[in-house]
């Protein structure tokens, strides 16, 4: 039913794992002393659990001395795991990888077949290199052959139960006979399954990656300025941090930070982000993670005007929804809609009116611009040629039909459909 081609970290865990659920599974690697150790029961490395595993499955639902023909013709999935190494400009050497797919379609009998990266690819890798290549290979050999992506989300020392128990399962697919496929396979998991474009699900795996690595960086940023400034316990202040409640929970709050949206704005986040800075300088030390911090938090609000001026006539009406910086407060100390409005008029929109259900006079107390408001969203709808969400009250959450009369730039992304629940505060 399965073939996995590639046994290594991510290929033999996932080999097991399907063969575990029940399924058939080919595995198939080009590195014979590799094949030879895993014919022994050996795993060629260390990880928990897959020993187990492997003496479990060998032989019975897992099979690894089938000719790479049998394994293809007698499997409705070929899940590709090969290695996909940095080239010296950063770039994913892809030779394995498409070396891996021009053997599918050598060995395939002509029957539909959906071939699955699983390997780490960046973002456009499917759209742009493979799926051209697999297209090539359809009308060069004339068998129809799906294609998907399938990001693995493995930590090493955990591989087993990640994959066994994994809390979502993402796949980029494009065409429905090979969705149907995939949903069969990993039905079994009882994970949300969520089917994304192949843009979409490479670029969830990396996203979940560069966090990961921005966090560890930002957390020795922090520890190397706390040196320079001195008499500072690193560890104590690192895992009193840790007992922030917003840490916790299911989704934890934090969440809501890690969401995109127009910007931080507030009293707190913007200006001791800056003061930090300005000490850890102070001390000898550029802080250059909170540096660019700063500069993205500028660099986002003329993103979104730009984007409102490549497609919004001037003449037009633009319509702000949202002048507090989040919901359930009429703070408008440095809120992004601000800037946003200011940039608009930098640009030539003459015509904008705002309303925000708490927050219209004090923005216009502390800004005086040369904007209009009104006091209801059924007013700035009807006014407005074009609307723009700045603030996620709940009043436009329960008013979507409503606001998709007009064109909306949703800046706070509050209607997406993979977003299955509200994120617990706005930042």
């Amino acid at each position: 039913m399965i073939t996995v081609l590639g046994l290594g970290f991510v290929g033999l865990t996932t080999a097991l794992g399907f063969s575990k659920k029940g399924f058939k599974v080919y595995g198939v690697d080009v590195n014979a002393e590799k094949l030879e150790k895993i014919k022994n029961y050996e795993v060629p490395f260390y990880e928990p659990h897959l020993d187990e595993a492997l003496r479990d499955e060998l032989g019975k639902s897992f099979i690894v001395d089938a000719s790479l023909e049998e394994a293809v013709n007698n499997s409705k999935a070929i899940i590709i795991c090969v290695g996909t190494p940095g080239s010296a400009d950063g770039s994913a050497d892809l030779a394995y990888l498409l070396e891996a797919v021009k053997n599918v379609f050598q060995a395939s009998d002509g029957t539909f077949k959906v071939i699955v990266t699983k390997s780490t690819v960046p973002p456009s890798t499917v759209s742009k290199k493979v799926k051209p290549y697999v297209e090539q290979l359809n009308n060069e050999y004339n068998k129809p052959i799906g294609l998907a992506s399938n990001p693995e989300f493995l930590r090493e020392g955990y591989a087993w139960d990640d994959f066994m128990n994994p809390d979502r399962v993402v796949i980029g697919v494009e065409d429905e006979q090979s969705k149907d496929i995939l949903n069969e396979i990993y039905q079994p998991f009882k994970a949300p399954i969520h089917y994304v474009n192949y843009n979409s699900a490479e670029f969830i795996k990396y996203l979940s990656n560069t966090l990961l690595s921005t966090l560890i960086s930002f957390s020795n940023e922090m520890a190397m300025a706390a040196d320079h400034i001195g008499d500072i316990d690193v560890a104590r202040a690192f895992k009193i941090l840790h007992e922030d409640k917003r840490w916790h929970g299911q989704p934890a709050a934090m969440s809501s930070y890690v969401y995109p949206g127009c910007g931080y704005g507030g009293y707190c986040l913007p200006k001791d982000t800056a003061a930090l800075s300005s000490i850890a300088q102070e001390n000898g030390f550029k802080a250059r993670i909170l540096d660019a911090n700063l500069q993205i938090n500028e660099e986002i609000k003329e993103h979104m005007a730009e984007k409102i001026a490549r497609v919004a006539s001037k003449d037009s009406t633009i319509g702000i929804l949202g002048l507090s910086f989040k919901s359930n407060s009429d703070d408008v100390r440095f809120t992004p809609s601000k800037y946003i409005i200011e940039k608009l008029l930098e640009k030539g929109f003459t015509n904008i009116v705002a309303y925000d259900p708490m927050a219209n006079e004090v923005f216009k107390t502390h800004y005086n611009l040369p904007i209009s408001y009104v006091d209801s969203l059924d007013q700035v709808v009807e006014q407005a040629d074009e609307l723009v969400l700045l603030t996620s009250w709940p009043e436009f959450k329960e008013n979507e039909q409503l606001l998709r009369t007009k064109r909306l730039f949703d800046f706070r992304y509050v209607f997406t459909s993979s977003r299955a629940k509200p994120i617990a505060e706005e930042v």
